[in-house]
């Protein structure tokens, strides 16, 4: 089994010269009132709703707000930034988030520029999408992925490539590990051991607290309820064994992880051990990069650019040949 590793900025003593190049994002597109369009012949009860966006590089954008529904009968809420290729890039959130946060569409329209469409879209019980949001989920989340490439394959576009976030990244390592239908994976900043980071959001005594009460309410500084957390939904996070799942993922899928030298939430380490065990993998650390990509969205960018575009004229390539 052979890894890449790339390290940019603070790791130069172990690579003298970092490759990673430097490429402007575009201003995330101007929000404008979606009116309603022409009616349009629906597949699986999917609904489209159209709006131009307008951009200082791309004149013109268009951008399509697109429901889907899962196989729960839930109905997941995404944006489509159509540049008119087939291929798709489907980017998932993290833990608590949504597609609007800022890193997802900072990608969308850093794809966009280079005429790559993706799709930005909430799992159920989060942003827009319908559902009751739980602490777990993971495999539920995989099974909302699904019902996204299903629904494209549909519309006769390809999904060439699925992006995580944090707990997205989890996703979509999970989805790779069950469906086998995805050439292409990127992890940006997932977390390896699923066992960790609890005790900082539930408590030292977490096990003990939720087996007395059977939950445990996550709180704010002014103490109001943020979120629950049941216990089969704690459990479900337990039992998600990362290490066995990636040893099920392909080796023709190309896994590709991202993680920040200073993620505060989840350690750097965590992406060396993906790299030990995945069959097909390259690994990037960008140099002083919170979990957040806070002051690296421009490098977090770029290099998942350089590694879609290589990506999709190698299957070029071997489609002509």
């Amino acid at each position: 089994m052979a890894t890449n590793v790339f390290v940019c900025n603070s790791f130069e003593l172990l690579i003298p010269k970092s490759f990673t190049f430097s490429l402007p994002l575009l201003p995330i597109a101007q929000q404008v009132p979606v009116s309603a369009s022409p009616p349009r012949r629906r597949r699986r009860k999917s609904t489209i709703v159209s709006s131009m966006a307008q951009s200082s590089q791309n004149p013109v954008v268009l951008q399509k707000r697109v429901v889907i529904p899962n196989k729960h009968g839930e109905k997941l809420v995404g944006v489509l930034h159509d540049s008119g290729s087939k291929e798709i890039v489907v980017l998932c959130h993290g833990f608590k988030s949504s597609k609007d946060n800022t890193t997802m569409p900072n990608l969308a329209n850093a794809l966009e520029k280079e005429g790559i469409t993706s799709f930005r879209f909430d799992f159920s019980g989060n942003g827009e999408s319908e559902g009751t949001f739980a602490y777990g989920n993971y495999g539920r989340e995989a099974d909302d992925l699904r019902s996204v490439v299903e629904h494209f394959a549909g519309e006769n576009r390809v999904v060439s490539v699925i992006l995580g976030h944090s707990k997205g990244g989890n996703v979509v390592l999970l989805y790779a590990s069950k469906f086998h239908d995805i050439r292409n994976v990127v992890n940006v900043s997932g977390r390896y051991d699923l066992t960790r980071g609890i005790e900082e959001r539930l408590g030292k005594d977490f096990l003990e607290s939720i087996k007395k009460e059977g939950f445990i309410d996550v709180k704010n500084e002014a103490g109001e309820v943020k979120y629950r957390v049941a216990e089969e939904d704690l459990m479900d996070r337990l039992n998600t064994d990362m290490h066995k799942a990636c040893q099920q993922i392909n080796e023709d899928c190309s896994v590709f992880t991202i993680h920040g030298s200073a993620d505060e939430v989840i350690p750097v380490e965590d992406a060396w051990e993906f790299a030990k065990i995945i069959p097909n993998h390259s690994l990037r650390i960008i140099g002083g990069a919170d979990h957040r990509y806070s002051s690296h969205q421009t490098e977090l960018a770029s290099v998942l650019l350089e590694f879609i575009k290589s990506r999709l004229q190698q299957q070029d390539k071997c489609s002509t040949s």
